[in-house]
């Protein structure tokens, strides 16, 4: 993975990229769940970049903008901040900028975020981003007022046209979408790799050992989460991945009321209770439900392991799909 430095302000930017110097070629976006369609965009920003002498770059916001503006319908994200600037970094870009976002930022005109951001701290040549990208206060600025802006101001701007996939538009909503109903497996190819949970390993209720089936628990740091079911996943600790089968929800066999991330793992069998847990979801293999008890539950964890190891197994022998860990 190479070094993508991350940049708070655009005085840390200005510090770290003095004029005169590269100038940037950059998107600007939330970038949530680095989906497909945000893959294009970025990886033309990296190709022009090199062919420009740019640095290849990215602004960015945290918090969302919603959460701001109107905190009632902002959307649960796909990823963590840690994890967006995680795949910056593994897509190539060499600088982000994560602008705090705020009324103030979220009051700049359009040509004030051009002025005083693109142009006079980032020296950008030249600026990419997808058809309905829009900026400035209360969105009033657009990719034709964007254009307009790089005339006025020396650089470029490129509109880069989104990915379909079976006819639908790769965005963040239809990953979100695909998620929170369970289609875990339509959400890994928009995203080109397997939806995933990271978070702190916690200890559990030590039930699973009670039926034979110990799982490791996750605390997760996303907002998103999965319909409640299980799955079948792979879970990375210890640097280590391992195929897994992963129960999101109450279980309700013990009368259980909080929500939780429980994975066994294949060929794992030692007791973990600390430590990074990341799980990445391929496959919905059915609804939670509740057992008359212990043995009824066993039976159908042993049934859900076979049918995990039975999708893994097909995997296997599938032709290689454009998805990737």
């Amino acid at each position: 993975m190479s070094e993508c430095a991350v940049l708070r302000s655009t005085a840390e930017w200005a510090a770290r990229y003095p004029s005169p110097g590269q100038r940037a070629v950059l998107s600007v976006g939330n970038f949530d769940g680095l989906h497909l369609g945000h893959q294009k965009i970025l990886g033309q920003v990296i190709e022009r970049a090199r062919a420009q002498q740019g640095l290849a770059a990215v602004i960015t916001f945290d918090p969302h903008p919603l959460k701001v503006l109107r905190p009632g319908q902002a959307p649960p994200l796909v990823e963590t901040i840690r994890q967006r600037i995680e795949r910056f970094a593994a897509l190539g870009l060499e600088a982000a900028l994560v602008l705090r976002f705020d009324r103030a930022l979220a009051g700049l005109s359009p040509e004030e975020f051009v002025r005083g951001v693109l142009v006079e701290e980032l020296k950008t040549a030249a600026v990419l981003v997808g058809q309905n990208f829009r900026f400035g206060h209360r969105q009033e600025g657009n990719v034709e007022t964007l254009t307009e802006s790089g005339r006025r101001f020396g650089f470029s701007v490129q509109i880069v046209e989104p990915v379909r996939i079976d006819g639908e538009f790769v965005s963040s909503t239809g990953v979100r979408n695909a998620v929170a109903e369970g289609r875990v497996a339509h959400a890994a190819r928009l995203l080109g790799r397997p939806f995933a949970l990271t978070g702190q390993t916690i200890r559990g209720a030590g039930r699973g050992a009670t039926v034979v089936f110990p799982t490791l628990n996750l605390a997760p740091e996303q907002e998103l989460l999965p319909k409640v079911g299980v799955y079948a996943t792979e879970t990375r600790v210890e640097g280590h991945l391992y195929r897994s089968a992963t129960n999101v929800g109450f279980r309700p066999t013990f009368d259980g009321t909080s929500l939780g991330v429980e994975s066994h793992l294949f060929d794992f069998s030692r007791q973990i209770t600390e430590g990074r847990l990341e799980v990445h979801f391929w496959e919905r293999l059915r609804d939670e439900r509740k057992f008359t008890g212990p043995a009824e539950l066993r039976a159908q964890i042993a049934a859900d392991l076979a049918q995990t190891r039975d999708y893994f197994r097909r995997r296997d022998l599938a032709p290689a799909q454009p998805v990737r860990s």
